[in-house]
């Protein structure tokens, strides 16, 4: 771990740089909705997991959201607590680091309910809530990649399929039907949550309302989420109200520093050659698909920006370009390029394909100092080959 003056101009590409100052910006308005809802809001690990942060974390919030069992691990070791574990699948091989690191367990299906309940109650390391995620069936998300509410979605238990009375053991419930949403969205979900499932309400402890809550993009309408939570909290005073975004805690708060390597023009399209990659390093923007701001240059062709580029990854994928973007002078070989807001979800979902290099990850310090968390070496790629 180095500690060395740097900017973004100066600093080694292609490399993630994370803003302290930003992410402590997010999370004051994270807690402040939390304390004035009365509600639990924790970190998903899907979406951000540099652990190396996580003791900023513990000075706004005290919970985590995990997935697996080395996010539950991670959660446990890393952010000092028993997770909210949800997976749409448990084996009997994970299930004793699943227990040892738990709190919270929602289970996806009543088979797997039924399969794994009786070792969870017998376990004495720690008492262990269960839970079952349910499917509400509704759900604003266009991008059928990031909807998991459908009719005919693997995730969740639809109303029809789940009985009156819940089995014994089953504490609390679970739905996540958003994508960077906002709290209309949440305000029509909760309306067919508690049409549906009003019967199952009553006889829980708790209600998990997911990830996708977007609480700290600047248009969002914290006033109204606070109104909405406390509302549903009086006509449901006996629940313990928890939310895990993940989005929402890393929004805007740091950026992808690459570097111009080639510029190459074929058929009229010109395309900025440099050192990362979409698919290996901003794989969200070809999935989702959107394409990201990059610092200086404008998506669309206005009266300033008017040169039109394409850029392109270093993959051999041929897919693995965005475009076009517009400057307004004529870029150059070893200038910057640093695209906004790359530190949610795509720090987590990076691959190593092609054996690229793979960007390091920085603190810009809210003293101003520079601290690299991790660089990657061939060795870390060698390995995962082993």
């Amino acid at each position: 771990m180095a500690t060395t003056p740097y900017t973004l101009d100066t600093i080694p590409t292609p490399a993630y740089v994370l803003e302290e100052d930003l992410l402590r910006k997010n999370l004051q308005v994270i807690r402040h909705v939390a304390e004035q809802a009365g509600v639990e809001i924790i970190l998903a690990f899907k979406a951000y997991a540099l652990w190396k942060t996580f003791p900023i974390f513990r000075e706004y919030i005290s919970g985590c959201t995990a997935s697996s069992p080395w996010e539950a691990q991670m959660g446990h070791e890393q952010m000092q607590c028993l997770t909210h574990t949800y997976a749409p699948i448990y084996r009997d091989e994970d299930l004793e680091t699943i227990l040892r690191c738990s709190g919270h367990l929602t289970f996806n299906s009543l088979g797997q309910f039924e399969r794994f309940y009786p070792q969870v109650a017998a376990y004495e390391g720690h008492r262990i809530s269960c839970g079952l995620r349910i499917n509400p069936e509704y759900s604003e998300v266009e991008t059928d990649l990031y909807n998991p509410a459908s009719s005919t979605s693997r995730l969740g238990i639809p109303a029809a399929d789940l009985p009156a009375k819940l089995p014994t053991g089953v504490e609390g419930l679970h739905f996540h039907t958003h994508c960077e949403s906002n709290s209309y969205a949440l305000e029509r979900t909760l309306e067919v949550v508690e049409q549906k499932f009003a019967p199952q309400l009553e006889q829980v402890q708790w209600i998990n309302m997911g990830g996708g809550h977007l609480m700290t993009e600047k248009d969002y309408d914290t006033d109204h989420l606070i109104q909405l939570l406390r509302a549903f909290k009086d006509r449901h005073p006996h629940l313990r109200v928890i939310m895990e975004p993940g989005s929402a805690f890393a929004w805007q708060t740091g950026t992808l520093v690459t570097t111009i390597e080639d510029i190459v023009e074929r058929g009229g399209v010109r395309t900025l050659m440099m050192d990362a990659s979409f698919t290996c390093h901003m794989p969200d923007t070809l999935e989702m698909p959107y394409q990201p701001r990059i610092r200086g240059a404008a998506n669309s062709i206005d009266d300033r920006h008017t040169l039109a580029y394409r850029v392109g990854g270093n993959s051999c994928l041929s897919g693995d370009y965005k475009g076009d973007w517009y400057f307004a002078s004529a870029p150059r070989v070893g200038d910057r390029l640093i695209f906004e807001d790359m530190i949610h979800y795509t720090t987590v979902k990076t691959t190593m394909f092609n054996g690229i290099v793979h960007p390091s990850i920085w603190l810009h310090k809210s003293d101003g100092s520079w601290e690299e968390c991790r660089r990657y070496r061939y060795e870390d790629y060698l390995h995962r080959m082993d």
